[in-house]
């Protein structure tokens, strides 16, 4: 019997880190073949060239789709889009897949939606129904109805998919995969490596044992105009505190040129000692970073997710993470610099954080595969009246 061919789509950095282990079952499933495509800002140097990370994992890529545009601005967001729509089309029609795996809600995840479901190839979505009340809960919520079988991270996203409107027998609460990396980690927390040395970057080089911040802020896309004042004002805090910080550089969103103009401008004027700048990580390296940081500062969903599997405080800032589920490791402040300050101080100092497991106990991967390997693919949805 021949192997299912599932074809999954990376776009950017953050995407790989949550399917990481769902690739691997899939590859090793006996069942399952792995088609991967790798798209969009993982290709880009200053994106941290994720695909590098991904080959190095011995993932083999069967197509490589460049697709933004410069600008990273609402018009350059939309005419990516509208390019990966037309590349990823005559993907799929080359490599055939039986059905395409598109991955949470970037923006640029509704072009392989689009480009699977209007050819009627069964579309697999990852981490649907949560909210943030953003663009990119738009997104992820369009990538809902476009897709036929559905992998939520927890049982809240479960009823808001059902509720949508989904085939409950279709929609499966199997945890985040990118749990099952930091529950890795937390068998072997250990900082096993120099940041300094094996990731370069550019800034300080301080000594780090005795702790550190972790700093990840990304601009908002409805908000997009506001990046450099936003992150100037988290800059003014950091640079205040004067502790060791490992700050990571954005993703590809509108408002991205404003957030990295705002830190090329800061370091121009103040060349911080004890501020290093890095593009990206291994998955696994970024989270043992984390696990053994004093804080993590910004807004990105990590800080959601896998900081609160591990344990690990943090000041999430603006409107980038509304309405999501948190465990108590989140302290959630606007862009205001003594309030932030204030909540990183306490933060550093909070030791009654306990673990959560709302998004997953350590074997998503295995448990999609599995599913995949047994459920009936359907591309035509039952329609009742």
């Amino acid at each position: 019997m021949p192997k299912r061919k599932i074809c999954a789509v990376i776009t950017a950095r953050p995407s790989y880190s949550r399917v990481k282990t769902v690739l691997q079952a899939i590859k090793e499933h006996e069942a399952l073949e792995l088609q991967l495509v790798v798209a969009g800002s993982a290709l880009l140097d200053r994106y941290g060239n994720a695909v590098d990370f991904i080959e190095k994992d011995g993932f083999s890529i069967d197509e490589k789709v460049f697709m933004v545009l410069e600008g990273e601005n609402k018009t350059a967001m939309a005419k990516t889009t509208g390019l990966g729509v037309m590349e990823l089309a005559n993907v799929f029609y080359n490599l055939q897949p039986d059905a395409v795996l598109t991955i949470a809600d970037r923006f640029e995840t509704i072009a392989t939606s689009i480009a699977a479901a209007y050819q009627n190839i069964p579309l697999i979505h990852l981490q649907g129904g949560e909210v943030t009340g953003n663009i990119d809960e738009k997104v992820r919520h369009a990538n809902t109805k476009l897709a036929d079988i559905h992998f939520v991270t927890s049982e809240d996203a479960k009823q808001r998919v059902i509720s949508m409107g989904e085939d409950e027998a279709y929609v499966f609460n199997t945890g985040c995969p990118s749990i099952d990396i930091a529950s890795e980690v937390a068998q072997q927390p250990r900082l096993d490596f120099d940041p300094f040395e094996k990731y370069g970057g550019v800034g300080g080089v301080f000594d780090h044992t005795n702790g550190y911040l972790v700093v990840m802020q990304h601009p908002v896309t409805t908000e997009y105009d506001q990046a450099k004042q936003d992150v100037q004002k988290t800059l003014r805090v950091i640079d205040s505190l004067a502790m060791p910080t490992f700050w990571f550089w954005p993703n590809v969103d509108a408002g991205a040129d404003g957030t990295s103009n705002g830190i090329r401008s800061y370091r121009e004027n103040y060349d911080p000692k004890h501020i290093h700048f890095f593009k990206n990580m291994e998955p696994t390296d970024f989270l043992k970073l984390l696990v053994n940081s004093n804080c993590l500062i910004g807004n990105s969903s990590v800080g959601i997710r896998e900081c609160a599997y591990l344990g690990v405080p943090v000041v999430n800032i603006g409107t980038r993470q509304n309405r999501r589920l948190r465990g108590d490791n989140v302290v959630d402040v606007l862009y205001e610099e003594t309030a932030i300050k204030n909540a990183i101080t306490a933060q550093v100092s909070n030791t009654s954080i306990r673990k959560s497991t709302i998004y997953g106990n350590g074997n998503s991967g295995k448990k999609i595969a599995d599913i995949l390997s047994n459920i009936t693919l359907r591309f035509h949805k039952t329609i009742t009246y």
